[in-house]
């Protein structure tokens, strides 16, 4: 007489081994993103039970592919970008991991074809949801979102010519952080301050110089427009407009460089022309990067959040991807101000 066996299912595998069932699912595809302890137990399971997994039947089934699109700005592709670095790679990969998601990171567009990389992803297949860091969105590309209803969340960057209605985002409250920045330079007892800026229509930059205007305006010190100088988030640029201008140098005693990078260049090159930091001329940042940390002297800097930020943000994805939507998500979280060396650090707890 044939014995019929109930066919075994992933939820079957889940529940002996005490995991979720995307969990199962990652270790039968062989997923990176699982520890190699589990896989084996997970095998071992599956195996006992004489269970065949077709992945991508599974994929058909349910609709969903496990896999989440990070789309990432140009600027990650270059050398001085590591506070996108340190958000995309780290950070991001660590949040999508706990929820056992897998992740394409890639740009907006192709940079040989043109073609949207959004589009091609959601078109495909390919993915269940977007994380978009990125500045610069196409209205093609919203509308397509929008009509295809792509679960998605915006983070860091402020898309422009966009409604927010019912948007999902999280940014950062980047003209408080530029206010932070210099206030904490005038409180330190400077008033002649260079603003050290990227030559960008970025939102964020913008609002990083609003604060700086405004702190001044409070202490009632002028805007002078020789003291805000433009041009790349670079070391490079940081180091080479300090080495350019050092005829106005004699009138600076404090240096607000809206990102970090740019910050320990203009350090570098006070140094090298003999000054000291913070005695001479006090350095403030912007991101807090890794490299600020380590450096000598160690920098003075306003701290994104990112860890909250990219937690928040990847957790109400997931929450998209399962159709638990309820209200947008939007959070405007203000940055925080970090004391070191290049300026405070010994006047100012």
């Amino acid at each position: 007489m044939q014995i019929l066996m109930k066919k075994v299912t992933i939820k079957d595998i889940a529940r002996i081994a005490g995991v979720s069932h995307s969990t199962v699912s990652r270790c039968l595809n062989d997923s990176p993103n699982v520890s190699e302890k589990t896989k084996r137990l997970i095998k071992r399971i599956a195996r006992d039970l004489n269970f065949e997994f077709n992945a991508n039947a599974r994929s058909l089934s349910t609709n969903r592919t496990g896999t989440i699109g990070v789309i990432c700005p140009e600027i990650f592709e270059r050398f001085g970008s590591f506070y996108y670095m340190e958000l995309l790679m780290r950070s991001v990969r660590q949040s999508l991991e706990k929820a056992s998601m897998d992740t394409i990171i890639t740009f907006a567009r192709n940079s040989y074809t043109g073609e949207s990389n959004i589009q091609k992803l959601v078109n495909r297949r390919k993915v269940d949801g977007l994380l978009l860091i990125h500045p610069n969105i196409s209205s093609e590309d919203w509308q397509f979102i929008n009509l295809r209803r792509v679960p998605n969340v915006v983070l860091h960057f402020k898309p422009q010519n966009v409604s927010y209605n019912d948007m999902n985002y999280i940014f950062v409250d980047h003209e408080y952080g530029g206010y932070l920045a210099t206030e904490h330079l005038i409180r330190d007892g400077r008033r002649n301050i260079l603003c050290i800026n990227e030559d960008s229509s970025e939102l964020q930059f913008i609002e990083r110089m609003s604060g700086y205007k405004k702190a001044l305006a409070e202490y009632d010190i002028p805007v002078m427009n020789r003291n805000i100088l433009y041009g790349s988030c670079t070391y490079e640029f940081g180091y080479q407009t300090i080495m350019d201008h050092r005829g106005i140098l004699s009138d600076i005693d404090g240096i607000f460089a809206e990102a970090d990078i740019m910050a320990l260049g203009a350090i570098a090159a006070l140094l090298d022309m003999g000054l000291t930091v913070p005695d001479d001329v006090a350095v403030v940042g912007y991101d807090d990067i890794e490299f600020g940390r380590i450096f000598r002297p160690s920098l003075t800097t306003v701290h994104q959040p990112r860890e909250r930020l990219v937690s928040d943000a990847c957790e109400r994805l997931v929450r998209l991807v399962d159709g638990n939507g309820e209200h947008p998500l939007q959070e405007m979280i203000k940055p925080e101000l970090v004391i070191r060396e290049s300026c405070g650090v010994n006047r100012r707890n």
